[in-house]
Formats: C-alpha cells, structure tokens, sequence
C-alpha cells in the first residue's frame, strides 16, 4: 500500500508516497514491519517480506519457492502432500517410502484414501469385500477362510455346517459324532449334559453318554460287588448264565480263592470253587 499522510507507527517516518503494511488497523512501513512481524521461512530460516507469499502448515510458515518436497524438491504449492517426522513429502515420494501396501491388490494406499485394517494387514475401502457377494464390509462381522474374507451370511450359505443338535451353524471349531457336526458346548451327555468334548464318552442307540450315566443306566452289575461292570479302559470281566462280575470279583463265596481259570460249583445265587462246593 501507499500513504500520503500517515507515519509509520513504529519509527514515526513518514509513509507518503511509500509502501506500508497494515496490521491492527495500525501502518508500518515495510522494513519496520518486516523486522518485527515477518515469519522465518522454514527451509530458508529468512525472514518472509510482506511483500512476499507466506504459505502456513501447522503453525509453520514458507516462502512459496521454499515450500517443496523434501525427498525430491518438487514444489508443493496447490498440489497435495503429506507430512512425516516434520518433513513435507509429495504423495508420490510418501507413498514410495511410507505407505502400506493393499492386501489384496498389492497397490499403494495412498494418503488421504481410507484404508480398513484387519489381522495386521491393511486394505484400499473398494478392495476389503466379501470374496462372494463383493460387497464392501467395512466394521462389519466377516469370517475368514483360506486367506479370504466373506460376510457371515455367504460364509453361513457357502461353508457353514448346521448342528446337530441345535440346527444353528457352526461358525468354528465344532465336534464331529456319528459323522454329524456339533457345537461343543451342544455335545452334551444324554443323561447329565455335561458337556463331553474332550471327555470320555460311551455311544448308546446314537446318544453319547458319560461314563458315569452310561454306568448307571446301562452297564451290567458285578454279581459280587454290585458295581457296574463298564468294559472301559480295556477292563475284563466274567460271564455265566444271566450274571457277571469283574475278574477280581470271581472268586469262591466261602474261602475266597480266586475261580479264573478253575472249575467251579454254584448253589442258589453262590458260586464255590471245588473243595467248597463238596
């Protein structure tokens, strides 16, 4: 600006006929306000003159031709650019040193483009869809199989199997019996549902049982000691007639001897070996 009546605010010179600035309604010819106003340019460390573009980033200010990529030089001015560790980069070179690149299309993601994070690897928006019905999932719930994202209702329609008990799907892990496919916490005892998974187990008319409830509904009774005889765990056992007992249980019912291997003698519900029975 020029002035043919003011004084310069600072050293009182008078401003007619000469370039001043203003700031706060208050005129300061240029050297004046240059000395006291004026931002130090950040490539340059020299004063910005007011009569000289002040281009500003984050409280930091350039001279326009100061104001360029610090990798490759390039000006900056009207263009977009990044910032990293107080540097000023063009997308190019942030994108060359900085950015990730797209899980699926292996291509850049470039600043100021949204980008979906998932299991450590990092996707563009258009790219992080259902392998399916391609639709984007964005923060919804997916599945992955085989390196591939699905939506739960095409992973349900494609994949998914039902179980047997409940009907509803088995989204993962799971048990299989008979060659049907369980939830764990559905396979349960037939008698207690207690959940077997990982547990001993006896299979009955297609139910799975404890061994504590198969004992107690199904098992056999030692003759002798009225305890169930189960068979489990390679556990062998005596049979005669309608009755049973543990190997250790067949014994003599007056002198105790054991009567594996022996002939024997039975009277009433008693079994005796020889000398006892005579």
């Amino acid at each position: 600006m020029t002035s043919s009546h003011s004084d310069c605010h600072y050293c009182l010179q008078s401003l007619r006929g000469r370039k001043y600035a203003l700031r706060e309604e208050n005129a300061y010819c240029v050297t004046c306000y240059d000395s006291l106003f004026a931002n130090p340019c950040e490539e340059c460390k020299q004063p910005i003159e007011c009569d000289s573009k002040d281009l500003a980033y984050k409280g930091r200010h350039w001279h326009e031709r100061c104001f360029k990529c610090a990798k490759c030089s390039r000006s900056l001015v009207e263009k977009p650019f990044a910032a990293k560790d107080e540097l000023l980069l063009c997308t190019e070179c942030y994108s060359d040193e900085y950015s990730s690149k797209c899980f699926h299309c292996q291509r850049t993601i470039m600043p100021g483009s949204r980008k979906m994070e998932f299991k450590g690897s990092s996707w563009h928006e258009s790219c992080f869809v259902c392998q399916y019905c391609r639709q984007p999932l964005g923060t919804k719930p997916l599945i992955t199989k085989d390196n591939e994202n699905y939506c739960v209702p095409c992973f349900e329609k494609q994949f998914a199997h039902h179980c047997y008990s409940c009907k509803k799907v088995i989204t993962s892990g799971g048990v299989t019996y008979h060659d049907q496919p369980w939830h764990k916490e559905c396979f349960v005892c037939a008698g207690c549902k207690t959940q077997l998974s990982g547990q001993r187990f006896v299979s009955k008319d297609e139910y799975p049982y404890c061994v504590d409830c198969f004992s107690k509904f199904y098992a056999k009774k030692c003759a002798a000691c009225k305890k169930p005889i189960t068979a489990l765990g390679g556990a062998k056992f005596v049979s005669f007639e309608e009755r049973q007992w543990h190997e250790e249980c067949f014994n003599c019912a007056r002198c105790s001897v054991s009567l594996l291997g022996q002939g024997f003698l039975t009277k009433q519900d008693a079994v005796l070996c020889h000398d006892c029975g005579s």
